[in-house]
């Protein structure tokens, strides 16, 4: 018997020294360690961290969807 399936979503936020590119792909990554069948990622906003009106970081907002499977 085949058991029903959903998907959830999750706001995750990545962030990187280098650009926005590797900060969502850096965040994607990380969830695909822990989060199973990962289907979709849409990226949010962008927004960059400043000290000293320098950029430091930047950062992705991303919602993610996976499968979850229930009873």
């Amino acid at each position: 018997r085949t058991r029903p399936t959903h998907e959830l979503e999750r706001i995750l936020v990545g962030s990187s020294p280098d650009s926005w590119e590797k900060a969502a792909a850096g965040a994607v990554e990380l969830a695909s360690k822990s989060l199973r069948d990962l289907r979709v990622a849409e990226v949010l906003s962008l927004d960059m961290h400043l000290e000293n009106g320098k950029i430091v970081a930047y950062r992705a907002k991303l919602k993610v969807s996976f499968k979850f499977e229930g009873k």
